[in-house]
């Protein structure tokens, strides 16, 4: 029993990581507008608009980037050295501007590689 309990948790483990490598292209984030999606890019930019909201440019650097990140409330990612790493968000799609953007609002929503 307990190997079957140790086999699925790490089958879900290893399903929630593939999951969160999938690329998606511009088409598939506007069919996904709305909902809670995983994108991983890396970070070309970001702006501190204020002391509660951070926005990340990823896959290009502004006004030329794939994707915004939105983080809104107080950060905790080491900023200053954020830049040209890899990151994955949790957070729900929308389009702001006409541009795609991810927003985030709990730290745990935002994975740095």
């Amino acid at each position: 029993m307990k190997k079957i309990l140790t086999s699925a948790v790490l089958l879900l483990a290893f399903a929630g990581a593939a999951n969160a490598q999938h690329a998606f292209n511009a088409a598939e984030f506007k069919n996904n507008l709305g909902k809670t999606g995983t994108l991983c890019d890396t970070v070309y930019s970001m702006k501190m608009v204020n002391d509660t909201l951070t926005l990340l440019n990823l896959g290009g650097a502004y006004p030329h980037q794939k994707y915004t990140v939105a983080v809104k409330g107080k950060t905790t990612l080491d900023l200053p050295h954020i830049k040209g790493k890899q990151v994955c968000v949790t957070g729900i799609f929308e389009m702001f501007k006409e541009q795609p953007e991810v927003v985030a609002t709990q730290p745990q929503q935002i994975e740095v590689h």
